[in-house]
């Protein structure tokens, strides 16, 4: 189970090192326009990938206190700071970094897990305390859902914008 999951966390840090590059060669207007998705603009959802990725650790964490190796993975997420409101060029420059972290973070913390992490409880209330907590790897496939959802999201309005982009597939090199 563990080397899906690794697999998984690479995948998303080159996934998301691919729309860094892409989204970074763009005009910062043309980023933080209204595109009419939930999160308006191509850094909203950037942006929001990041956050998604500082929460669902941050949330996750407290189910392997005892994992030290992977609490020290994710001691770098307190450095993250995302944009509040209107996302300029500095704004930009603290997405492109809050996700750096936050990508290696995820990568370093499902490296250091045990096969008996797995099955840890995550406690949440998201489903009105019916379940009042969920396995780790429950948690671990709803993080990448919801990245691979986003990047989805950013691949369809630069599909419109006819910009180049393909970061839809795991990569066999994470196999080594």
């Amino acid at each position: 189970m563990k080397k899906i999951f690794v697999n998984f966390a690479k995948y998303n840090q080159e996934a998301d090192e691919k729309i860094i590059s892409i989204l970074g060669k763009m005009e910062n207007s043309e980023m933080v326009k209204n595109r009419k998705s939930y999160y308006k603009s191509l850094a909203g959802l950037a942006s929001h990938i990041a956050g998604g990725t500082y929460y669902f650790l941050g949330l996750i964490a407290q189910a392997v206190s005892g994992n030290a190796e992977a609490q020290k993975a994710i001691v770098p997420l307190k450095k993250i700071e995302l944009p509040k409101g209107k996302i300029d060029e500095e704004g930009w420059k603290k997405i492109v970094t809050a996700m750096k972290i936050a990508d290696k973070a995820y990568v370093g913390f499902t490296e250091a897990l045990k096969d008996e992490d797995f099955s840890a409880p995550v406690k949440l209330d998201w489903y009105g305390g019916k379940p009042a907590a969920v396995p780790l790897y429950f948690m671990l496939q709803s993080l990448e859902t919801h990245n691979t959802h986003h990047r989805g999201q950013i691949s369809q309005i630069l599909d419109s914008l006819k910009i180049d982009n393909d970061y839809s597939g795991i990569n066999a090199k994470f196999l080594k």
